[in-house]
């Protein structure tokens, strides 16, 4: 176990609903020997998952510590939706006995984490045109769920707001999409972007096409992935398209609510399994598609980051800012 001076390092934690991953970082940078993942079920709260990874590194006194949750925060406070932990600046404080603490939202971490990662790990899916450093930017999260971010580089700092907007209403261009719309409504009473646009989003495009085909099939996502790799099955096939064409839809619009000259970002696990059928199936026809502003559009990149910790590097550049 490698020995660290006091104050020098600090703690990142990225909270999923399965799954906590921990690491130490320096500066804005993670030390990935020191990355660890716990299963959260077998812990009664984050306190005891930081006590434990603290105690392995030599009870580390740590300069700071952040972490990332998947939910909502509000006044400092976190509860995680699948997952029966409350997670508030005490929780951290107690876990770590670091001075400064911060609690983000996981796609906020996302948002902090833009400028500090490997470019090798930026997929360019559409090029846009130069921007200035303080140019906005926007991630987009396409995961278990859905959400977006802004990202405002300002001359103070970087600010990115919270948001929730995957459950904003899923937008209507065509008859199919009203289809769509009404059977999801049918499914699951409101039809939501995060409904479409997201793992359980597939599946429900896909029970969708089928009974527009005349007999509905329901497989999980990661069978109608497989048989879209392997072209075994035409309905799979047209999921990844329509899925395609609505996140391009969606991300559009995001991006005219943002205007995010610097860039927008897609990150989470389906933003990289959809990656490979982006050109194909029209995500920049659909991202573009916007009237008379098509051609405004066009200055917009769009990236998908394949970067597995990414969140941690937000949290580790948002401690590292604060500091400043």
């Amino acid at each position: 176990m490698t020995t660290y001076s006091a104050d020098t390092l600090t703690l990142v934690a990225d909270i999923g609903g399965t799954n906590t991953r921990v690491a130490l970082a320096k500066g804005a940078q993670i030390l990935p020997e020191t990355v660890q993942r716990f299963r959260n079920a077998t812990y009664d709260g984050l306190g005891a998952v930081l006590r434990e990874y603290l105690t392995a590194q030599g009870n580390l006194d740590c300069g700071g510590a952040c972490v990332a949750v998947a939910g909502p925060v509000h006044d400092g406070r976190a509860t995680l939706t699948n997952l029966d932990w409350t997670i508030d600046r005490d929780t951290l404080i107690n876990a770590t006995k670091a001075e400064k603490v911060s609690i983000l939202n996981d796609l906020q971490a996302q948002g902090h984490a833009l400028g500090h990662l490997d470019e090798a790990n930026l997929c360019c899916i559409l090029k846009g045109q130069p921007a200035g450093e303080h140019a906005a930017k926007l991630v987009i999260g396409v995961g278990t769920g859905f959400n977006a971010a802004p990202v405002y580089n300002t001359e103070t700092g970087r600010y990115v707001p919270p948001a929730e907007a995957g459950h904003t209403n899923l937008p209507i261009c065509s008859d199919a999409d009203l289809r769509l719309s009404r059977f999801v409504k049918a499914e699951h009473g409101f039809a939501a972007v995060e409904d479409v646009l997201s793992g359980r989003g597939i599946t429900h495009i896909y029970s969708w096409l089928s009974c527009e085909a005349g007999a509905r099939r329901d497989l999980t996502s990661t069978e109608i992935m497989d048989a879209l790799a392997r072209r075994s099955d035409p309905i799979a096939v047209e999921t990844g398209r329509v899925f395609t064409r609505m996140l391009g839809t969606v991300a559009g619009n995001l991006a005219l609510n943002t205007l995010p000259f610097g860039g927008v970002y897609l990150v989470g696990g389906v933003s990289q399994a959809i990656t490979p059928y982006l050109e194909e199936f029209g995500f920049g026809a659909a991202f573009h598609d916007k009237g008379r502003f098509g051609p405004f559009m066009e200055q917009f990149a769009v990236s998908v980051v394949e970067d597995d910790y990414a969140a941690l590097t937000g949290c580790a550049g948002h401690l590292h800012s604060v500091a400043l």
